[in-house]
């Protein structure tokens, strides 16, 4: 269920909050070999499920970079900020990739908003997150995002 603030004032008064938690997504093969090709990462462990089957993982993984960029459609599930005019990722404090994401796996996103900081312009949000597995006892990615909202 989506949280929508309106404006940077209310954001503002959301900081230390819980944010939820999303939806759950499937990370199919054929994503996997999606982002292979946007990419240029075409490793076995990722694109070649025979090979993968009988690697360290048992099955074909997604990358840790597609596992990352997921965070963004399953953070905007969370938070809904209107009454802005520009909404830009600003990066990454921290990340991990404690356990990967076999294909075919279900992730979601358990996340806080941490801190909201002025900038010239708008604020800057820290937010915590945990990108689950389902049925996984480690977290696929855990991460520090950066987020710029300008008035």
């Amino acid at each position: 269920m989506s949280i929508t603030v309106n404006g940077i004032d209310e954001l503002k008064k959301r900081a230390g909050s819980d944010l939820g938690t999303s939806e759950w997504i499937e990370v199919t093969q054929e994503r996997i070999d999606t982002f292979a090709d946007a990419t240029g990462d075409h490793q076995w462990i990722h694109v070649d499920p025979e090979r993968a089957a009988a690697g360290p993982f048992g099955a074909p993984i997604a990358h840790g970079y597609l596992t990352l960029s997921l965070f963004i459609p399953l953070f905007t599930e969370l938070l809904d900020v209107q009454g802005v005019t520009t909404k830009v990722n600003y990066g990454l404090n921290k990340v991990r990739f404690p356990s990967p994401v076999k294909a075919g796996s279900r992730i979601r996103l358990v996340a806080g908003l941490t801190e909201v900081e002025d900038v010239p312009g708008g604020v800057q949000i820290t937010v915590d997150g945990a990108i689950e597995i389902e049925g996984g006892a480690k977290p696929a990615a855990v991460l520090q995002s950066l987020s710029r909202f300008y008035a």
